[in-house]
């Protein structure tokens, strides 16, 4: 346990605690036991970290990985009970989906140390509800998501603005004062902005390197898949990122890479879960039930740059951003007539010569431009729902 000790030590001092994501004062950090989930690279172990630096006493408490060397040969339970027994209160460990009985061990963590306080985070595809263990009734689970655009321009160019509510947005209370040119930052925050690593060297080999542990490693041992669907999963991502936004045909995308339409709505829902592709779904009768998927996206415009074989297509990107953002805080649906609902919103998204002709007719309607730097009436400008969190 010393070098484990020893590791978290460093770490913490290495920690910058300068800005701290949203989420972190949305997370009821009093909880016995929470689970922190999202996409890889997305600042999830920082957190954790920056949490423990700011708030509590390194005496007390210990970050491990799960992945760390030191579980080939030791238990998580029993590194919790020992250190819980030499004085320990808090229990931070990340990256648990690495380690093979996470969800039973930290139910008897949770049961026979009452209290004892463990915050862990994991791969958006674990799923607390389908664990060994089921760990529901004990843990809350919050998701992480990549930068908003808001985020992006804290972190990149030390501007701090508030995040808005959607009617803000749609009132025209977003405001970028002391800069002159929001679309030049914005463009770059939509090919290099999402991940918090975005300054790293090697930016698009970095993010290539995430979707390939994704859909090698994550993917494969939540789903307890082999090596031939593992290629398989990457055959329909390349489709996807060829074609998106589409509207999934899954005979047809499985007749392209031999694969039954069963398995290509799998692997898609892994894809989904993993933060890789968002699928936008219609609804129900006008209720708002999940219903069949009318549109796929890639999850973020960053992904479309670093996977597609060329320049992505624009439409593509502004309809992608406009999801990737908006379902951080709002359930987001195909509109029959449109682009997207939210609510008893109906949206269009265009460029900057976008008509009113689409939504004529509609109530609560608003077209979404990119390329202007400011809205009137029901015209909103796209780089504004970037400031929804």
């Amino acid at each position: 346990m010393e070098q484990l000790i020893e590791l978290f030590r460093r770490l913490l001092r290495l920690t910058d605690t300068s800005y701290v994501r949203y989420l972190h004062d949305r997370i009821d950090w009093s909880s016995r036991m929470l689970g922190i989930v999202g996409p890889r690279g997305v600042g999830k172990t920082t957190m954790l970290l920056q949490h423990i630096k700011l708030y509590h006493d390194i005496e007390d408490t210990l970050f491990v990985n799960a992945d760390d060397l030191y579980f080939t040969e030791h238990r998580l339970f029993d590194l919790a009970s020992d250190f819980y027994k030499n004085g320990g209160k808090h229990l931070f460990i990340d990256e648990v989906h690495k380690y093979q009985d996470w969800s039973k061990e930290l139910k008897m963590i949770y049961d026979y140390y009452p209290d004892f306080h463990v915050v862990f985070t994991g791969s958006s595809i674990l799923d607390i509800y389908e664990g060994n263990a089921d760990l529901s009734r004990r843990a809350l689970s919050y998701f992480l998501p990549g930068l908003s655009f808001r985020e992006y321009l804290i972190l990149a160019k030390a501007i701090r603005l508030p995040a808005y509510s959607l009617p803000e947005i749609l009132e025209h209370k977003v405001e970028l004062p002391g800069t002159e040119r929001p679309l030049m930052l914005f463009k770059e925050y939509l090919k290099n902005g999402y991940y918090p690593f975005f300054n790293d060297p090697g930016y698009d080999i970095r993010l290539r390197n995430v979707i390939t542990l994704t859909v090698e490693n994550d993917i494969p041992a939540y789903a307890k898949l082999n090596v031939a669907s593992t290629k398989k999963i990457k055959q329909l991502l390349y489709v996807i990122a060829q074609s998106v936004p589409f509207k999934p045909n899954f005979t047809k995308i499985g007749q392209m890479i031999d694969l039954h339409r069963n398995q290509v709505a799998d692997f898609l829902f892994y894809l989904e879960k993993a933060g890789i592709v968002s699928q936008l779904r219609g609804t129900t009768e006008g209720i708002r039930q999940l219903g069949k998927v009318e549109k796929t996206y890639l999850g973020n415009t960053n992904l479309a740059y670093a996977i597609s074989d060329s320049t992505p297509e624009i439409g593509n990107i502004r309809e992608t951003f406009f999801l990737s953002q908006m379902k951080v805080n709002n359930e987001v649906f195909a509109s029959n007539k449109s682009d997207f609902t939210i609510g008893p919103y109906t949206f269009e998204v265009g460029g900057p010569n976008k008509q009113q002709k689409q939504i004529q007719g509609i109530n609560n309607a608003y077209i979404v431009k990119d390329n202007i730097e400011y809205g009137h009436k029901n015209t909103i400008p796209l780089w504004h729902f970037g400031f929804n969190y």
